[in-house]
């Protein structure tokens, strides 16, 4: 059979195909992953990445020469090194569309929970302070402005989710979008100081890394709001924890984080913000969408059908 490489682990659902389909190495589990490699990398056509447990880079394609393929976990692929893929004409894929409705719901939800502080109600319900007092009132949604930070396939689905609840949208991105009805900010900063909710659903890599930065939350101003349901590179976090701690913004509600798993002890110790543990996709129905489309994307290669999902920097065109 096939012999392929598993970077990650990946669901039951998943993985249990690829080992029906494929000779699987699990290369998270070896103890010498050098040594593994060196045994069997001459035979491995084919990488099932999942997880940042192993960055797919140029390293790992010196040590496959016989590569053909690399299926990504998530939409997102910042862990795999997709323009040296591309230059060596390897092709990668990802899983985008099956979990664009997921985490725009959760987008939509981590909003809710921010602005109306519904994990503290929740707290404060459960310690029994409900029969002192009553809770505070909180922020509201009525009258906010949203930007939205990337508006790819998950932005577009977060921007019809706002415009249900009444709220005017506009965006940022490197290009202005001719097919949507939003307005366009060439400049972060100038929408930034022009709404007062911002939502990051931008992917990761350089061109985004830090975008949204001390200047950016200064301009959005005291009312502010900051969600994050894209990738945790993209705001500077340093930088949201000091306008947190100062005032310069209100609030913000975070699903992603710049070093993952690890989150800030300032942010934790923050009461007035709301931390996810990266759960935008983290649904069974989504995820074994997800694995689906990894697989698919490996058996229809292998069976010379061509990759289903490419990534733009992948050396494949349609016939």
């Amino acid at each position: 059979m096939t012999e392929i490489i598993m970077t990650g682990p990946l669901m039951a659902y998943a993985a249990d195909q690829l080992k029906a389909r494929f000779t699987v190495h699990e290369l998270w589990k070896a103890e010498d992953r050098a040594a593994m490699l060196k045994e069997i990398g001459g035979k491995v056509r084919g990488v099932a990445g999942g997880g940042a447990h192993v960055r797919i880079d140029g390293a790992l394609f010196d040590a496959l020469p016989k590569l053909e393929i690399v299926a990504n976990f998530g939409v997102g692929y910042d862990t795999v090194d997709a323009k040296e893929a591309g230059k060596r004409g390897l092709i990668v894929t990802n899983t985008p569309d099956v979990l664009t409705d997921e985490v725009a719901d959760l987008a939509l939800g981590l909003l809710l929970a921010t602005v109306r502080q519904l994990p503290q109600v929740d707290r404060y319900l459960r310690a029994g302070k409900w029969l002192e007092k009553a809770y505070p009132l909180t922020t509201s949604l009525r009258t906010r402005k949203v930007g939205i930070v990337g508006l790819g396939r998950i932005g577009k689905a977060v921007a019809q989710r706002i415009e249900a609840f009444g709220l005017p949208v506009s965006y940022h991105g490197r290009t202005r979008q001719a097919d949507v009805p939003y307005r366009y900010y060439a400049s972060l900063i100038e929408m930034a100081a022009d709404v007062d909710t911002l939502i990051s659903v931008a992917p990761g890599g350089a061109s985004t890394h830090h975008m949204i930065n001390a200047d950016v939350l200064k301009a959005l101003g005291p009312n502010g709001i900051v969600i994050n349901v894209g990738r945790g590179s993209v705001i500077d976090e340093q930088a949201l924890i000091e306008a947190l701690k100062n005032k310069v913004i209100l609030s913000a509600g975070l699903d992603v984080f710049e070093d993952e798993p690890r989150v800030p002890a300032e942010l934790i110790a923050m009461d007035h913000v709301v931390l996810l543990p990266h759960v935008g996709s983290a649904s069974v129905h989504t995820r074994e969408q997800m694995g689906q489309l990894l697989v698919d994307n490996l058996v229809s290669w292998f069976d010379g059908k061509g990759p289903l999902t490419p990534v733009a920097e992948t050396p494949w065109k349609k016939a």
